[in-house]
Protein backbone atom coordinates (compact mmCIF):
# COMPACT_ATOMS: atom_id res chain seq x y z
CA UNK A 1 0.00 0.00 0.00
CA UNK A 2 1.24 3.48 -1.29
CA UNK A 3 -0.42 6.83 0.92
CA UNK A 4 0.89 10.09 -0.12
CA UNK A 5 0.89 12.48 2.67
CA UNK A 6 0.86 16.11 2.48
CA UNK A 7 0.22 19.52 3.98
CA UNK A 8 -0.70 22.88 2.61
CA UNK A 9 -2.04 25.53 5.39
CA UNK A 10 -2.78 28.55 5.22
CA UNK A 11 -5.64 30.94 6.36
CA UNK A 12 -6.31 34.17 4.34
CA UNK A 13 -7.22 37.29 5.54
CA UNK A 14 -8.12 38.75 2.14
CA UNK A 15 -7.76 42.60 4.29
CA UNK A 16 -4.59 41.81 4.88
CA UNK A 17 -1.42 44.01 3.38
CA UNK A 18 0.73 40.98 4.76
CA UNK A 19 2.23 39.02 1.84
CA UNK A 20 2.21 35.54 1.47
CA UNK A 21 5.54 34.16 -0.50
CA UNK A 22 6.58 30.67 -0.90
CA UNK A 23 9.46 31.15 1.68
CA UNK A 24 6.21 31.64 4.30
CA UNK A 25 5.36 28.14 4.04
CA UNK A 26 8.43 27.07 5.67
CA UNK A 27 9.93 27.93 9.25
CA UNK A 28 12.89 30.54 8.74
CA UNK A 29 12.35 30.61 5.49
CA UNK A 30 13.06 29.25 2.19
CA UNK A 31 11.09 26.23 0.67
CA UNK A 32 9.13 23.99 2.76
CA UNK A 33 10.15 20.65 3.36
CA UNK A 34 9.74 17.82 1.40
CA UNK A 35 10.77 13.80 2.01
CA UNK A 36 12.58 13.47 4.83
CA UNK A 37 12.88 16.34 5.91
CA UNK A 38 9.00 16.80 6.26
CA UNK A 39 8.74 13.50 8.40
CA UNK A 40 11.62 15.15 10.48
CA UNK A 41 9.88 18.01 10.67
CA UNK A 42 6.24 16.87 12.15
CA UNK A 43 7.05 13.14 13.41
CA UNK A 44 5.78 13.09 16.88
CA UNK A 45 4.45 16.13 16.42
CA UNK A 46 0.34 17.18 17.34
CA UNK A 47 0.14 18.23 13.89
CA UNK A 48 -2.86 16.37 11.86
CA UNK A 49 0.25 15.01 9.28
CA UNK A 50 2.03 13.53 12.15
CA UNK A 51 -0.86 11.31 12.86
CA UNK A 52 -1.20 10.43 8.87
CA UNK A 53 2.30 9.55 8.95
CA UNK A 54 1.49 7.48 12.54
CA UNK A 55 -1.12 5.65 10.51
CA UNK A 56 0.63 4.73 7.71
CA UNK A 57 3.39 3.27 9.48
CA UNK A 58 1.58 1.50 11.56
CA UNK A 59 -0.34 0.56 8.61
CA UNK A 60 3.10 -1.13 7.05
CA UNK A 61 2.79 1.47 4.07
CA UNK A 62 5.12 3.18 1.78
CA UNK A 63 4.89 6.80 2.18
CA UNK A 64 5.22 9.86 0.27
CA UNK A 65 5.57 13.10 1.57
CA UNK A 66 6.12 15.42 -1.69
CA UNK A 67 5.77 18.87 0.65
CA UNK A 68 4.72 20.02 4.26
CA UNK A 69 3.48 23.71 3.64
CA UNK A 70 2.68 25.59 6.60
CA UNK A 71 2.02 28.99 7.03
CA UNK A 72 0.88 31.69 9.44
CA UNK A 73 -2.41 34.05 8.47
CA UNK A 74 -1.78 36.62 6.13
CA UNK A 75 -3.01 38.05 3.00
CA UNK A 76 -3.54 36.25 -0.29
CA UNK A 77 -1.03 33.50 -1.17
CA UNK A 78 0.89 34.44 -4.21
CA UNK A 79 0.22 32.37 -7.43
CA UNK A 80 3.65 30.91 -7.20
CA UNK A 81 3.77 29.58 -4.17
CA UNK A 82 0.52 28.11 -4.81
CA UNK A 83 1.66 26.28 -8.10
CA UNK A 84 4.68 24.94 -5.81
CA UNK A 85 2.76 23.40 -3.23
CA UNK A 86 0.07 22.09 -5.50
CA UNK A 87 2.64 20.92 -8.07
CA UNK A 88 4.63 18.60 -5.77
CA UNK A 89 1.59 17.33 -4.34
CA UNK A 90 0.07 16.72 -7.99
CA UNK A 91 3.00 15.21 -8.94
CA UNK A 92 3.55 12.49 -6.47
CA UNK A 93 -0.12 11.58 -7.05
CA UNK A 94 0.42 11.57 -10.48
CA UNK A 95 3.74 8.39 -10.24
CA UNK A 96 0.61 6.60 -8.73
CA UNK A 97 -0.68 5.84 -5.05
CA UNK A 98 -3.77 4.19 -3.17
CA UNK A 99 -4.56 7.10 -1.53
CA UNK A 100 -4.04 10.39 -0.21
CA UNK A 101 -4.10 12.22 3.16
CA UNK A 102 -4.21 15.91 3.25
CA UNK A 103 -3.63 18.13 6.01
CA UNK A 104 -5.01 21.46 4.53
CA UNK A 105 -6.21 24.79 6.56
CA UNK A 106 -9.72 25.20 4.18
CA UNK A 107 -9.48 28.67 3.90
CA UNK A 108 -6.99 29.06 1.49
CA UNK A 109 -7.45 32.66 -0.77
CA UNK A 110 -4.80 33.00 -3.54
CA UNK A 111 -4.30 35.28 -6.26
CA UNK A 112 -6.21 33.39 -8.70
CA UNK A 113 -8.49 31.26 -6.39
CA UNK A 114 -10.94 32.02 -3.97
CA UNK A 115 -10.91 27.96 -3.25
CA UNK A 116 -7.22 27.28 -3.23
CA UNK A 117 -7.90 23.73 -1.04
CA UNK A 118 -10.92 23.09 -3.61
CA UNK A 119 -8.48 23.76 -6.70
CA UNK A 120 -5.79 21.45 -5.45
CA UNK A 121 -8.41 18.64 -4.87
CA UNK A 122 -10.11 19.49 -8.44
CA UNK A 123 -6.36 18.69 -9.95
CA UNK A 124 -5.66 15.84 -8.01
CA UNK A 125 -9.15 13.99 -9.01
CA UNK A 126 -7.78 15.27 -12.55
CA UNK A 127 -5.16 12.81 -12.65
CA UNK A 128 -6.43 10.01 -10.49
CA UNK A 129 -10.65 9.95 -10.36
CA UNK A 130 -11.07 7.26 -7.77
CA UNK A 131 -8.40 7.33 -5.49
CA UNK A 132 -9.91 7.49 -1.83
CA UNK A 133 -8.26 11.00 -0.56
CA UNK A 134 -8.82 11.69 3.30
CA UNK A 135 -8.57 15.67 4.06
CA UNK A 136 -8.05 17.24 7.90
CA UNK A 137 -8.96 20.49 8.02
CA UNK A 138 -9.35 23.56 10.24
CA UNK A 139 -12.91 24.56 12.06
CA UNK A 140 -12.24 28.37 10.37
CA UNK A 141 -12.39 26.66 7.16
CA UNK A 142 -14.69 28.42 4.46
CA UNK A 143 -16.09 25.48 2.73
CA UNK A 144 -17.05 25.23 -1.13
CA UNK A 145 -18.36 22.78 -3.06
CA UNK A 146 -15.39 21.43 -4.90
CA UNK A 147 -13.48 20.62 -1.51
CA UNK A 148 -17.15 18.41 -0.83
CA UNK A 149 -17.13 17.10 -4.61
CA UNK A 150 -13.48 15.53 -4.54
CA UNK A 151 -12.63 14.53 -1.21
CA UNK A 152 -13.75 10.73 0.49
CA UNK A 153 -13.86 11.70 3.37
CA UNK A 154 -13.23 15.09 5.81
CA UNK A 155 -12.91 15.70 9.31
CA UNK A 156 -12.62 19.50 10.88
CA UNK A 157 -10.79 20.27 14.42
CA UNK A 158 -13.64 19.90 17.10
CA UNK A 159 -11.56 22.59 19.62
CA UNK A 160 -10.94 26.29 19.30
CA UNK A 161 -8.18 26.82 20.42
CA UNK A 162 -7.18 24.11 18.52
CA UNK A 163 -5.89 21.16 20.79
CA UNK A 164 -7.39 18.48 18.87
CA UNK A 165 -5.59 18.60 15.41
CA UNK A 166 -3.66 15.64 15.82
CA UNK A 167 -6.79 13.78 16.82
CA UNK A 168 -8.78 15.26 13.38
CA UNK A 169 -5.70 13.79 11.25
CA UNK A 170 -6.62 10.08 12.93
CA UNK A 171 -10.20 10.94 12.36
CA UNK A 172 -9.86 11.55 8.36
CA UNK A 173 -7.03 9.06 7.99
CA UNK A 174 -8.66 6.26 9.75
CA UNK A 175 -11.81 6.81 7.62
CA UNK A 176 -9.58 6.45 4.36
CA UNK A 177 -7.80 3.58 5.56
CA UNK A 178 -10.80 1.68 6.83
CA UNK A 179 -12.37 1.89 3.33
CA UNK A 180 -8.86 0.49 2.02
CA UNK A 181 -9.18 -2.35 4.03
CA UNK A 182 -12.92 -2.94 2.93
CA UNK A 183 -14.47 -2.27 6.26
CA UNK A 184 -15.94 1.22 5.33
CA UNK A 185 -17.74 3.01 2.21
CA UNK A 186 -17.52 6.90 3.06
CA UNK A 187 -20.46 8.62 2.09
CA UNK A 188 -20.49 12.24 2.53
CA UNK A 189 -23.23 14.85 2.84
CA UNK A 190 -22.40 19.04 3.38
CA UNK A 191 -24.07 22.19 3.72
CA UNK A 192 -24.13 25.79 4.73
CA UNK A 193 -25.53 28.41 6.46
CA UNK A 194 -25.76 32.39 5.91
CA UNK A 195 -23.88 33.47 8.63
CA UNK A 196 -20.59 34.72 9.43
CA UNK A 197 -19.88 34.10 13.37
CA UNK A 198 -17.83 36.56 14.97
CA UNK A 199 -13.80 34.49 15.75
CA UNK A 200 -14.50 36.25 19.52
CA UNK A 201 -17.22 34.32 20.03
CA UNK A 202 -16.85 30.91 18.42
CA UNK A 203 -14.23 28.97 20.91
CA UNK A 204 -15.41 25.94 21.99
CA UNK A 205 -15.14 26.98 25.84
CA UNK A 206 -18.05 28.65 25.38
CA UNK A 207 -21.54 28.72 24.25
CA UNK A 208 -23.02 27.63 21.37
CA UNK A 209 -19.53 26.04 19.84
CA UNK A 210 -19.03 23.96 22.70
CA UNK A 211 -22.48 22.43 22.35
CA UNK A 212 -22.36 22.17 18.47
CA UNK A 213 -19.11 20.64 18.46
CA UNK A 214 -20.21 17.93 21.58
CA UNK A 215 -22.73 17.06 19.42
CA UNK A 216 -20.51 16.18 16.55
CA UNK A 217 -18.69 14.10 19.10
CA UNK A 218 -22.04 12.49 19.43
CA UNK A 219 -22.69 11.60 16.03
CA UNK A 220 -19.06 9.94 15.91
CA UNK A 221 -19.96 7.41 19.05
CA UNK A 222 -23.10 6.73 17.01
CA UNK A 223 -21.56 5.34 13.96
CA UNK A 224 -20.55 8.77 12.01
CA UNK A 225 -17.23 8.00 10.48
CA UNK A 226 -16.82 11.92 10.76
CA UNK A 227 -18.90 14.83 11.74
CA UNK A 228 -17.96 18.14 11.55
CA UNK A 229 -19.29 21.94 12.12
CA UNK A 230 -16.57 24.72 10.64
CA UNK A 231 -17.46 28.08 12.23
CA UNK A 232 -15.88 29.66 9.39
CA UNK A 233 -13.20 32.61 8.98
CA UNK A 234 -15.18 35.67 8.63
CA UNK A 235 -12.07 38.26 7.65
CA UNK A 236 -12.35 37.03 3.99
CA UNK A 237 -14.20 38.82 1.44
CA UNK A 238 -15.13 35.67 -0.27
CA UNK A 239 -18.63 34.25 -1.48
CA UNK A 240 -18.52 31.55 0.31
CA UNK A 241 -17.14 32.66 3.81
CA UNK A 242 -18.96 31.59 6.94
CA UNK A 243 -20.27 28.46 8.58
CA UNK A 244 -20.96 25.51 7.49
CA UNK A 245 -20.91 21.33 8.05
CA UNK A 246 -19.60 17.98 6.53
CA UNK A 247 -20.63 14.64 8.11
CA UNK A 248 -19.01 11.47 6.86
CA UNK A 249 -21.03 8.10 7.63
CA UNK A 250 -19.90 4.30 6.61
CA UNK A 251 -22.34 4.18 3.10
CA UNK A 252 -25.84 5.93 4.92
CA UNK A 253 -26.19 8.97 2.41
CA UNK A 254 -29.81 9.50 3.93
CA UNK A 255 -28.26 9.32 7.52
CA UNK A 256 -25.37 11.64 6.48
CA UNK A 257 -27.69 14.70 5.15
CA UNK A 258 -30.30 14.33 7.85
CA UNK A 259 -27.17 14.52 10.55
CA UNK A 260 -25.98 17.63 8.72
CA UNK A 261 -29.00 19.16 8.47
CA UNK A 262 -29.14 18.49 11.70
CA UNK A 263 -25.63 20.77 13.10
CA UNK A 264 -26.60 23.40 10.78
CA UNK A 265 -30.10 23.55 11.88
CA UNK A 266 -28.41 23.84 15.53
CA UNK A 267 -25.70 26.64 14.51
CA UNK A 268 -28.42 28.55 12.79
CA UNK A 269 -30.93 28.55 15.89
CA UNK A 270 -27.87 29.82 18.24
CA UNK A 271 -26.72 32.92 15.71
CA UNK A 272 -27.29 35.57 17.90
CA UNK A 273 -25.35 33.91 20.61
CA UNK A 274 -22.28 34.23 17.78
CA UNK A 275 -22.36 37.72 17.76
CA UNK A 276 -19.51 39.50 19.65
CA UNK A 277 -20.30 42.76 21.77
CA UNK A 278 -17.30 45.23 20.98
CA UNK A 279 -16.17 47.28 24.15
CA UNK A 280 -14.54 50.71 24.30
CA UNK A 281 -10.86 51.04 24.63
CA UNK A 282 -11.02 53.55 27.18
CA UNK A 283 -13.51 51.54 29.05
CA UNK A 284 -11.23 48.19 28.73
CA UNK A 285 -8.52 50.19 30.16
CA UNK A 286 -10.37 51.37 32.98
CA UNK A 287 -12.27 47.41 34.17
CA UNK A 288 -7.93 46.50 33.47
CA UNK A 289 -6.61 48.84 36.55
CA UNK A 290 -9.83 48.08 38.45
CA UNK A 291 -9.40 44.13 38.20
CA UNK A 292 -5.34 44.38 39.32
CA UNK A 293 -6.11 46.93 41.72
CA UNK A 294 -8.45 44.22 43.40
CA UNK A 295 -5.99 41.25 42.81
CA UNK A 296 -5.18 39.34 45.15
CA UNK A 297 -1.40 39.12 45.79
CA UNK A 298 0.66 36.04 44.04
CA UNK A 299 -2.20 35.44 41.74
CA UNK A 300 -1.68 35.52 37.89
CA UNK A 301 -1.59 38.21 35.87
CA UNK A 302 -4.70 40.35 33.96
CA UNK A 303 -4.58 39.20 30.36
CA UNK A 304 -4.94 42.22 27.46
CA UNK A 305 -6.02 40.72 24.69
CA UNK A 306 -5.31 43.25 21.80
CA UNK A 307 -7.72 40.69 19.54
CA UNK A 308 -7.98 42.73 16.39
CA UNK A 309 -4.41 42.47 15.57
CA UNK A 310 -3.66 38.85 15.77
CA UNK A 311 -1.17 37.34 13.27
CA UNK A 312 -2.86 34.05 13.46
CA UNK A 313 -5.92 35.99 11.67
CA UNK A 314 -3.66 37.49 9.24
CA UNK A 315 -2.99 40.50 11.48
CA UNK A 316 0.14 42.60 10.90
CA UNK A 317 0.92 42.48 14.62
CA UNK A 318 2.30 45.75 14.39
CA UNK A 319 -0.42 48.42 15.77
CA UNK A 320 0.08 50.07 18.67
CA UNK A 321 -3.06 50.97 19.58
CA UNK A 322 -3.28 48.97 22.57
CA UNK A 323 -0.27 49.12 23.68
CA UNK A 324 -0.02 52.70 23.55
CA UNK A 325 -3.30 52.73 25.76
CA UNK A 326 -1.38 51.06 28.42
CA UNK A 327 1.44 52.64 27.65
CA UNK A 328 -1.01 56.00 28.49
CA UNK A 329 -2.56 54.60 31.49
CA UNK A 330 0.93 54.56 33.17
CA UNK A 331 0.14 50.45 33.88
CA UNK A 332 3.31 48.75 35.54
CA UNK A 333 4.61 45.29 35.52
CA UNK A 334 3.33 44.27 31.95
CA UNK A 335 4.82 41.84 29.46
CA UNK A 336 3.10 42.76 25.74
CA UNK A 337 3.66 40.01 23.36
CA UNK A 338 4.40 41.16 20.61
CA UNK A 339 5.02 43.70 18.14
CA UNK A 340 6.21 42.13 14.83
CA UNK A 341 8.89 45.16 14.04
CA UNK A 342 12.07 43.55 11.41
CA UNK A 343 13.42 46.96 11.56
CA UNK A 344 13.49 48.18 15.12
CA UNK A 345 14.47 44.49 15.91
CA UNK A 346 17.94 45.36 14.16
CA UNK A 347 18.28 49.10 15.82
CA UNK A 348 17.83 47.60 19.32
CA UNK A 349 20.32 44.77 18.41
CA UNK A 350 23.35 47.35 17.59
CA UNK A 351 22.36 49.14 20.69
CA UNK A 352 23.03 45.75 22.36
CA UNK A 353 21.76 44.22 25.59
CA UNK A 354 21.51 47.68 28.40
CA UNK A 355 21.70 49.97 25.39
CA UNK A 356 19.00 52.83 26.06
CA UNK A 357 17.12 53.55 22.65
CA UNK A 358 14.35 55.69 21.32
CA UNK A 359 12.89 54.66 18.68
CA UNK A 360 9.55 54.56 16.33
CA UNK A 361 8.06 50.96 16.88
CA UNK A 362 5.46 48.98 14.90
CA UNK A 363 3.01 50.96 12.89
CA UNK A 364 5.33 50.42 9.50
CA UNK A 365 2.17 48.03 7.69
CA UNK A 366 -0.52 50.57 6.61
CA UNK A 367 -3.65 48.76 5.99
CA UNK A 368 -5.54 50.05 2.57
CA UNK A 369 -8.14 47.68 2.54
CA UNK A 370 -9.80 48.62 5.91
CA UNK A 371 -8.74 52.57 5.28
CA UNK A 372 -5.89 52.48 8.24
CA UNK A 373 -2.46 53.98 7.92
CA UNK A 374 0.41 52.29 9.88
CA UNK A 375 0.97 54.97 13.23
CA UNK A 376 3.97 53.91 14.87
CA UNK A 377 4.82 55.10 18.87
CA UNK A 378 8.12 56.76 19.85
CA UNK A 379 8.96 54.74 23.03
CA UNK A 380 11.92 54.78 24.91
CA UNK A 381 13.65 52.39 26.71
CA UNK A 382 16.35 49.47 27.14
CA UNK A 383 17.49 46.18 25.81
CA UNK A 384 16.86 43.82 28.17
CA UNK A 385 17.71 40.50 26.24
CA UNK A 386 18.41 39.47 22.42
CA UNK A 387 17.22 36.31 21.48
CA UNK A 388 17.48 34.28 18.27
CA UNK A 389 13.47 33.30 19.04
CA UNK A 390 13.31 29.77 17.89
CA UNK A 391 11.37 27.51 20.57
CA UNK A 392 9.42 24.19 20.42
CA UNK A 393 5.95 24.62 21.86
CA UNK A 394 5.32 22.71 24.95
CA UNK A 395 1.71 22.41 23.58
CA UNK A 396 -1.05 21.66 23.64
CA UNK A 397 -1.56 23.31 20.80
CA UNK A 398 1.16 22.77 18.15
CA UNK A 399 2.85 20.32 20.70
CA UNK A 400 6.55 19.69 19.61
CA UNK A 401 6.45 21.80 16.35
CA UNK A 402 8.46 24.50 16.06
CA UNK A 403 8.03 28.06 16.67
CA UNK A 404 10.32 30.96 15.13
CA UNK A 405 9.80 34.01 15.41
CA UNK A 406 13.25 35.36 14.07
CA UNK A 407 15.85 37.77 15.83
CA UNK A 408 13.96 38.95 18.49
CA UNK A 409 14.49 41.40 21.88
CA UNK A 410 12.80 42.21 24.91
CA UNK A 411 12.93 46.20 25.11
CA UNK A 412 11.79 47.35 28.55
CA UNK A 413 10.34 50.71 29.30
CA UNK A 414 10.62 50.55 32.77
CA UNK A 415 6.94 49.51 33.16
CA UNK A 416 6.61 47.31 30.07
CA UNK A 417 8.78 44.88 28.70
CA UNK A 418 7.71 44.65 25.36
CA UNK A 419 8.66 41.54 23.04
CA UNK A 420 9.82 43.02 19.21
CA UNK A 421 10.26 40.14 17.18
CA UNK A 422 10.90 39.65 13.28
CA UNK A 423 8.90 36.82 11.99
CA UNK A 424 5.10 36.25 12.96
CA UNK A 425 4.38 34.20 15.42
CA UNK A 426 0.75 33.73 17.76
CA UNK A 427 1.30 33.76 21.68
CA UNK A 428 -0.57 30.27 22.48
CA UNK A 429 2.38 28.76 23.70
CA UNK A 430 4.37 29.47 27.32
CA UNK A 431 7.41 28.39 25.33
CA UNK A 432 7.30 31.67 23.28
CA UNK A 433 7.70 33.44 26.86
CA UNK A 434 10.39 31.52 28.21
CA UNK A 435 12.36 31.90 24.73
CA UNK A 436 12.77 35.85 25.41
CA UNK A 437 13.43 35.20 29.50
CA UNK A 438 10.03 36.31 30.72
CA UNK A 439 7.84 34.42 32.98
CA UNK A 440 4.44 35.70 31.92
CA UNK A 441 2.63 34.20 35.78
CA UNK A 442 4.97 36.60 37.87
CA UNK A 443 3.49 39.69 35.80
CA UNK A 444 0.77 41.97 37.00
CA UNK A 445 -0.45 42.78 33.11
CA UNK A 446 0.10 40.98 30.08
CA UNK A 447 -0.96 42.09 26.82
CA UNK A 448 -1.38 39.24 23.97
CA UNK A 449 -2.12 39.96 20.16
CA UNK A 450 -4.60 37.01 20.31
CA UNK A 451 -8.10 36.52 20.04
CA UNK A 452 -8.90 32.58 21.78
CA UNK A 453 -5.64 30.75 20.85
CA UNK A 454 -3.75 31.77 23.59
CA UNK A 455 -5.98 30.05 25.98
CA UNK A 456 -4.46 26.34 24.61
CA UNK A 457 -1.07 27.45 27.06
CA UNK A 458 -1.66 30.42 28.82
CA UNK A 459 -5.05 30.08 30.53
CA UNK A 460 -4.44 28.83 33.28
CA UNK A 461 -2.40 31.64 34.12
CA UNK A 462 -4.62 34.48 34.10
CA UNK A 463 -6.20 35.70 36.62
CA UNK A 464 -8.58 37.80 34.91
CA UNK A 465 -9.31 38.25 31.20
CA UNK A 466 -9.84 41.92 29.58
CA UNK A 467 -10.68 42.03 25.75
CA UNK A 468 -9.57 45.28 24.25
CA UNK A 469 -10.86 46.25 21.08
CA UNK A 470 -7.82 48.08 19.29
CA UNK A 471 -6.94 48.49 15.59
CA UNK A 472 -6.56 46.19 12.79
CA UNK A 473 -7.42 43.69 9.84
CA UNK A 474 -8.57 41.37 12.56
CA UNK A 475 -10.80 42.99 13.55
CA UNK A 476 -14.46 42.10 14.80
CA UNK A 477 -16.20 45.45 13.72
CA UNK A 478 -17.58 44.20 10.39
CA UNK A 479 -18.58 47.55 9.51
CA UNK A 480 -14.97 48.29 9.38
CA UNK A 481 -14.25 45.52 6.90
CA UNK A 482 -16.20 46.78 3.39
CA UNK A 483 -17.33 43.32 2.52
CA UNK A 484 -18.01 43.57 -1.08
CA UNK A 485 -17.83 39.74 -2.35
CA UNK A 486 -19.45 37.69 0.01
CA UNK A 487 -23.15 36.57 -0.57
CA UNK A 488 -25.86 37.99 0.64
CA UNK A 489 -27.93 38.44 2.55
CA UNK A 490 -25.53 36.93 5.50
CA UNK A 491 -26.08 37.08 9.12
CA UNK A 492 -25.42 39.47 11.24
CA UNK A 493 -24.81 41.88 8.19
CA UNK A 494 -28.09 42.03 7.18
CA UNK A 495 -31.56 43.01 8.90
CA UNK A 496 -33.76 40.58 6.61
CA UNK A 497 -31.76 37.40 8.78
CA UNK A 498 -31.90 39.10 12.17
CA UNK A 499 -32.66 36.45 14.68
Amino acid sequence: MKLVIAQMKHETNTFSPVPTPLSRFATGGGIPPEGDAARAAYQGTGAAIAAFIELADAAGAEVVIPIAANAWPSGPVEDAAFEHIAGRICDAVAKGCDAVLLDLHGAMVTQTFDDGEGELLRRIRAIAPSVPVGVALDMHTNFYDAIGEHATAIAGYQTYPHVDIYETGQRAGRAILAQLAGRARPTMAFGRKPMLPHVMRQGTDDSPNREIQARCREMEAKGALCASVFVGFPNADIEYAGLSAVVVTNGDAGLAKRWCDELLALAWEQRAKFVYKIEALPASMARAAGLAAAKPAGSGPIVLLDHSDNCASGGTMDTMTVLGAILDAGLEDVAAFAIFDPAAVQQLIAAGVGGEVTLPLGGKLDMPAIGLKGQPRQVTGRVRLISDGRYRNLGPMGRGELGDMGRSVVFDTGKVQIVVISNHVEPHDLAAFTAVGIAPETKRFVMLKSRIHWRAGLKKLAHGVVECAGTGVCTSDYTALNFKRVRRPMYPLDASLTA
